[in-house]
C-alpha cells in the first residue's frame, strides 16, 4: 500500500497472493511465476529478487522465462547459461530439485518471424537449451505456449511431439490448451481419453520407435535452416509493407478483439491509439487473419521458400526431406491445414479496392504458390487428402460459419464506407460495429482452432 504506482503494487501483491495460497492449500496451489517476453537473464534475476524481497528468503516458486521473439529464441541458451552459472540462482535451482521449466512462445514467434522461422527457431532453441541444461546438470522441462491453429503451434500436436529427436529433452512436456478448444478436446469422456492418449503416446512413440530415426542429419539441418531463412525474408518484406498495419486496421476485425473477452490478455501491449506491430498480441493478430479466411501466419513464406529449391533444380532435396523427416512433414501438413481453412472468395472484392487491392493480391499469390508446392511435395491432388476425417470436419464447420463471415465482411465494408462519408453516421456505425463484435464469438467457436 506504500507504492503509488499501481503496476508495482499489484505485482508485489501477486507474490503475496502466492504465499497465501501456499499457506492455505500447499505449494502446488500456486508455485510458478512466468515472465512473458523474457529478453535477458536480468529479467529472471529481477523477478527472483522481487519474490525474495517479499520476506521470502528461500521461495518455493519456479521462475519460468518465456522466450517469444525469433532473436530471444536464438539467444535463449546463452541467457540460461548465465542463470545456471549465477551462484544465487544456482542455489535456488538446487532447492527446486535442479529442474528448470522454460516456456517457448509459438504464437509471438510466428507473428515476429513467420511460420517456418518460428517453428525452426523453437526446434533449434530446444536442442541448444537441452544441451546447455544437461551440461550443468539441470533437467529442462519445456512448457510450450501453443494456441489452437498451426500459426500458434497448434495443428497435429501428437505428430509434432512424436517427431522430436533425442537431442531434445522430453521426459516431461507441458503445453497450454486454448480456452475455446478445452470443451471440444476434453469435454466428453471419449474426446478427453482420445486426446490425452494422443499426447501420452507421442512421447512413447518418440522414445520407443523413432528415437534415432528422428535425429536430423547435418544436410537436413542445413536445408531446414535455408528454408526458414527464405521464408523469413519473404515474411519480413510482407510485414514491413506500408499497407500491412492499415490493412489489418481497416479491413480486418483486429481492433474489435479489445471489445470481446477472446484471449487472455489485451489485444495490444500499449494503450496508445496508434497501432504498432510490436504491440500486437498474438491471439487477435492470428485471429484477425482467420476471420478474413486468409490464415497468413500459417503459410506465408512457405511457398516462396519451396519455390527457391524448385527454381534452382534442388527440388529432390526438399522432396526427400518431406518423405524422410516426420518433423518437416508435420510442419508442412499443419501449413496445409491453414490453407484448407482459407477461403479467398470471401474477400475477393478487396482485389478492386484502390488502397488495398495490390496488398490483397500479394497474399493471394503466396497462397496459390504455397498450395501448388505443398500438393507437389506431398504427391497430393487436394489438401489434406490423407486426412479425410480432418478435411470433412473442416468443411462442415466452414459451411456453418460462412453466412456469419459474410455478414461480418459486409459490416466491415459498411463501416469503412460510412467513415469516408463522415456525415453524422455515428449511430449507424455503432450498429455495424456491434455486428462485427458479435460475429467474432460465433466464428471463433465454430472454427475450433482459429485463435
Amino acid at each position: 500500500k506504500d507504492f503509488e504506482n499501481e503496476i508495482t503494487r499489484l505485482t508485489l501483491e501477486s507474490v503475496q497472493a502466492i504465499k497465501t495460497i501456499q499457506a492455505n492449500n500447499g505449494e502446488e496451489g500456486a508455485n510458478r511465476y512466468i515472465i512473458s517476453n523474457n529478453e535477458s537473464a536480468l529479467n529472471v534475476m529481477e523477478t527472483f529478487a522481487m519474490i525474495r524481497l517479499n520476506n521470502w528468503d528461500n521461495p518455493t516458486v519456479d521462475i519460468i522465462p518465456l522466450f517469444e521473439s525469433v532473436d530471444d529464441l536464438q539467444n535463449a541458451h546463452h541467457i540460461m547459461e548465465q542463470l545456471y552459472t549465477n551462484p544465487e540462482y544456482s542455489k535456488h535451482l538446487k532447492n527446486r530439485g535442479n529442474k528448470q521449466t522454460i516456456m517457448l512462445g509459438f504464437s509471438d514467434g510466428t507473428k515476429d518471424g513467420g511460420y517456418l522461422m518460428a517453428n525452426w527457431s523453437i526446434y533449434q532453441a530446444k536442442i541448444a537449451l537441452t544441451e546447455i541444461s544437461r551440461q550443468y546438470g539441470i533437467k529442462a522441462i519445456f512448457f510450450d505456449g501453443r494456441g489452437g491453429p498451426p500459426a500458434r503451434g497448434g495443428g497435429k500436436t501428437h505428430k509434432f511431439y512424436a517427431s522430436l529427436g533425442p537431442k531434445i529433452e522430453n521426459n516431461e512436456i507441458q503445453i497450454t490448451v486454448q480456452g475455446q478448444t478445452i470443451s471440444s478436446n476434453f469435454g466428453t469422456l471419449d474426446s478427453c481419453r482420445y486426446n490425452i492418449e494422443n499426447l501420452l503416446s507421442a512421447g512413447v512413440t518418440n522414445q520407443v520407435f523413432a528415437k534415432e530415426k528422428n535425429e536430423l542429419s547435418a544436410d537436413e539441418t542445413a536445408i531446414l535452416t535455408q528454408l526458414a531463412g527464405l521464408g523469413y525474408d519473404k515474411y519480413l518484406s510482407f510485414k514491413n509493407h506500408p499497407k500491412f498495419i492499415p490493412y489489418l486496421e481497416k479491413m480486418s476485425t483486429l481492433k474489435y478483439y479489445s471489445k470481446t473477452n477472446i484471449g487472455s490478455r489485451p489485444s495490444k501491449r500499449s494503450k496508445s491509439d496508434q497501432l504498432d506491430f510490436a504491440d500486437l498480441r498474438a491471439i487477435p493478430f492470428v485471429g484477425s487473419w482467420s476471420q478474413l479466411k486468409q490464415n497468413v501466419p500459417g503459410f506465408f513464406g512457405v511457398g516462396t521458400a519451396l519455390k527457391h529449391f524448385e527454381d534452382t533444380n534442388q527440388w529432390d532435396k526438399v522432396y526427400d526431406l518431406y518423405h524422410n523427416s516426420l518433423f518437416f512433414r508435420t510442419l508442412l501438413e499443419n501449413s496445409m491445414m491453414s490453407l484448407a481453412k482459407s477461403f479467398f472468395p470471401l474477400t475477393a472484392y478487396m482485389k478492386k479496392d484502390p488502397e488495398f487491392g495490390e496488398f490483397w493480391q500479394i497474399i493471394y499469390d503466396e497462397f496459390l504458390e504455397t498450395k501448388r508446392l505443398l500438393l507437389k511435395i506431398a504427391d497430393h491432388k487436394s489438401l489434406m487428402e490423407n486426412y479425410p476425417d480432418g478435411i470433412a470436419s473442416i468443411q462442415i464447420r466452414e459451411r456453418i460459419v460462412m453466412p456469419l463471415l459474410t455478414i461480418q465482411q459486409y459490416a466491415l465494408l459498411r463501416i469503412n464506407e460510412l467513415n469516408k462519408e463522415g456525415d453524422n453516421n455515428d449511430d449507424l456505425i455503432k450498429v455495424y460495429e456491434k455486428i462485427v463484435t458479435r460475429s467474432l464469438f460465433g466464428n471463433t467457436n465454430a472454427s475450433r482452432n482459429s485463435a
